[in-house]
């Protein structure tokens, strides 16, 4: 019987990378998993199909997670379905490619880059968890999880516009904590630093990860899969006392 056997997960933007591995993770431990997408069908379809050969359950709903309406109608749906919601990780976000050379420099950025990415990472944070707190306050108790970047505490490359609106979702995760703490729901945050390899990641030169593998004490870049291991910790009872806490896992680049 796995550590999550007939617990409902939700993970959003999970039809491919750190979410896909995420959604696998937890299907692995006996979850029922609703796989979050916004454009890729099959994609999805794969995830779910991996979720119930691993032993877990799942199924795939589309949902644009910056839309109010769209994640009324996904928590609808989920109620629905499978009645309640155990678990939540938000690790949907505006597309954006880890580039240092494509990057914007601080005068070429405008208002609209940093609101695009404020968007994505904490509006649809925002709609999803006003949305299941009503769920979990039913059971009193829940766990959610946010996924962050080890850039807000080392920024070694100024992605200005997204480590800005990263740096808003903790702020936004420790508040939550706060409050829903008295609930019985748990709130923290998993900052991995570069993911690779993932669709943000594929345009990260040869030369950079170079630069980060040799700054980082266990000596390699992350995996999507090394992200699994830290979320399920926080969405589990191993973590029953923590909240309002970020994790970083980044192999020790960033250390406090």
């Amino acid at each position: 019987m796995g550590k999550f056997n007939q617990k409902k997960v939700l993970v959003t933007g999970s039809s491919r990378g750190i979410g896909a591995a995420i959604a696998k993770g937890f299907a692995s431990e006996g979850a029922m998993v609703i796989v979050n997408y916004l454009q890729n069908e099959e994609a999805a379809d794969r995830v779910v199909t991996d979720c119930i050969n691993l032993g877990g359950d799942a199924w795939a709903i589309q949902c644009d997670v910056t839309k109010e309406l769209e994640v009324d109608r996904l928590i609808e749906e989920i109620e629905l379905e499978a009645g309640s919601l155990d678990v939540v990780v938000n690790n949907a976000f505006k597309p954006y490619l880890f580039n240092p050379e494509k990057r914007k420099r601080f005068t070429e950025l405008t208002w609209k880059d940093y609101q695009e990415q404020i968007d994505g990472a904490l509006r649809s944070t925002y709609y999803i968890c006003q949305r299941v707190t009503s769920l979990m306050n039913k059971q009193m108790s829940g766990s959610i999880v946010n996924i962050a970047t080890n850039l807000v505490e080392n920024p070694i490359i100024p992605y200005h516009d997204y480590t800005t609106a990263k740096s808003a979702l903790i702020g936004f995760s420790r508040n939550l904590a706060m409050e829903l703490g008295p609930l019985g729901i748990r709130v923290n945050c998993v900052a991995p630093g570069l993911v690779y390899p993932t669709d943000a990641s594929r345009e990260t030169k040869e030369e950079v990860k170079e630069l980060i593998i040799s700054q980082t004490p266990l000596r390699r870049i992350a995996q999507p899969e090394d992200i699994v291991g830290p979320v399920l910790f926080l969405a589990s009872d191993w973590s029953q006392f923590i909240t309002g806490q970020t994790l970083i896992v980044d192999g020790g680049l960033v250390m406090r």
